[in-house]
């Protein structure tokens, strides 16, 4: 690398000294030791330093013009400025770069003496070279997140080390904040009370620009204050804290430090905050199959009980027994559930707001759907199958009901197959909470599809076998009872959906 200095050409050689980059300064410098092109290298030295333009332009006292170095104006100096926000308005990263020639720090021991280069000395009177601007957009799929963020009542505050109009310029570009989103510098920032900081944060999304480590930390303190959950991103060291702090951190996988990934809960492999989204979709879709899941068991549990009151209350022979109620519980129950885990997300999931953190997951909406709208459903239709029996052998009420022999036993294998065949019209329902399930599409899960199935064998089995009718106490059903069965998911679902109908009006 050659550099012009003046008239003469100088040389760099190795790098002999590091003014590493600090917050509080702004810039790095770099030491070189420097020679003239026809002489060996000599005790010169170069000072070359880049940083954020305001705070480097200050340092500065000459400029490097058509190849000359003259004394920098007040008009000079205001026009880099005003060119700097022109690039930092239109999202680039500006830095200033500028140099210093000398040969100070050097004398006994020459460059064994390298260690006692420091920044007031080195940092001064400097002479300006020019601005360097970066471009890096952001991805594509960003703007995409940050309206699905918007939509599920996320809000994207932006904290940043970056100058106030890059950031502005960037957070436009994405949609974060208004047209002309709030900025608050490091040194507003610093004189804001606790209570100004938490009026500001309910005023929407802000830009926090030039912001520092404990600036993010007090941020993140203040939101968890007014009982937001919060989620920080971060790759740096100076990110940690914050990353700690937060209710959930989400380090950079690429090129995020190593403090920065132990501090945080969740490390992105692409570095990409549309994955952010994507995750929190995700889990919302895992939170609703869980609700899912209990809601078709806890249905169940109401055909279950009601024959045990039947039996009692109305003096009827027993329509279930103990064996048949752990053939639902521990085997035709099992497949349909276990797909249900696995539902895609449904269409509006991202539409809803957070939930707070209070809420429990057994709610009474839930609880209400399974024990006194779903179940109460299967129980009658169970119940229906039970009498349906005993009035195609000729029972009539007032009559006695046998409590044992072949009529019972088909009786009680008629109430079995009820749980099964309303529990083959309630998995279906219980697919989406408030969506149909027409528009939701019946085989879009493939899972519950074979979990149905399994739980048709599995009856079949029960019923045709007769080791296990023996063991659970049942008998083979005809055609008549089957195409009874098959009315009870054809009303579960139609019920459900008539209820989800006048939910979502």
């Amino acid at each position: 690398m050659r550099q012009a200095i003046g008239k003469r050409q100088w040389a760099i050689g190795l790098l002999h000294a590091h003014l590493a980059f600090e917050r509080i300064r702004k810039r790095m410098t770099t030491i070189h030791e420097a020679g003239n092109r026809q002489e060996a290298m000599g005790n010169r030295v170069l000072a070359y330093v880049k940083g954020a333009p305001k705070e480097t332009l200050s340092l500065c006292t000459n400029i490097k013009k058509d190849g000359k170095i003259v004394e920098l104006t007040e008009q000079e100096r205001d026009e880099i400025l005003k060119q700097n926000d022109v690039m930092a308005g239109d999202g680039l990263r500006v830095l200033a770069v500028a140099y210093k020639e000398g040969d100070w720090g050097l004398g006994a021991g020459g460059w064994e003496n390298r260690e006692k280069y420091n920044e007031e000395e080195v940092e001064k009177d400097l002479t300006f070279i020019g601005l360097a601007a970066m471009f890096d957009p952001p991805r594509r799929e960003v703007k995409k997140a940050i309206e699905e963020c918007h939509t599920a009542g996320i809000r994207v505050i932006v904290m940043t080390g970056d100058y106030g109009l890059t950031a502005q310029a960037i957070a436009k570009e994405v949609g974060i904040g208004s047209d002309s989103p709030k900025i608050v510098t490091g040194m507003e920032f610093s004189k804001l009370s606790h209570r100004e900081l938490r009026e500001l944060l309910k005023k929407g999304e802000i830009i926090f620009a030039r912001v520092a480590p404990k600036d993010k930390l007090r941020v993140v303190s203040t939101l968890q204050e007014m009982g937001e959950i919060v989620a920080v991103t971060g790759d740096g060291v100076n990110d940690a804290p914050a990353l700690k702090k937060a209710d959930i951190g989400i380090a950079m996988g690429l090129r995020g430090s190593d403090v920065a990934k132990e501090s945080a809960e969740i490390v992105l492999t692409d570095d990409n905050f549309a994955t952010i989204v994507e995750a929190i979709r995700e889990g919302r879709a895992v939170y609703a199959n869980i609700r899912k899941f209990v809601t078709y068991i806890f249905a169940s549990n109401i055909p279950e009980i009601v024959p045990f009151i039947a039996f009692v209350l109305l003096k009827i022979p027993l329509p279930l027994t103990v064996m048949q109620i752990l053939a639902v519980d521990l085997g035709t129950d099992v497949g349909p559930a276990l797909g249900l885990g696995v539902e895609p997300p449904e269409k509006g999931i991202m539409n809803q707001p957070p939930r707070p953190k209070n809420k429990r997951l057994l709610d009474f909406p839930l609880i209400a759907r399974a024990y006194l709208f779903l179940g109460p459903i299967e129980a009658v239709l169970c119940m229906a199958g039970f009498f349906f029996v005993y009035w195609s052998s000729g029972w009539r009420p007032g009559m006695e009901m046998p409590s044992s022999g072949i009529v019972y036993t088909t009786a009680t294998t008629m109430t079995l197959a009820g749980i099964v065949a309303s529990q083959i019209g309630n998995v279906f329902a219980c697919r989406a909470e408030r969506e149909s399930v027409f528009s939701v599409g019946f085989f879009r899960n493939r899972l519950v599809l074979f979990g149905i199935l399994v739980e048709i064998a599995l009856i079949l089995f029960l019923t045709y076998t007769s080791f296990m009718q023996k063991i659970f106490g049942l008998a083979p059903l005809g055609l008549r009872e089957w195409g009874f069965l098959l009315l009870f998911p054809v009303i579960m679902l139609l019920l459900e959906e008539g209820r989800k109908l006048v939910m979502r009006r």
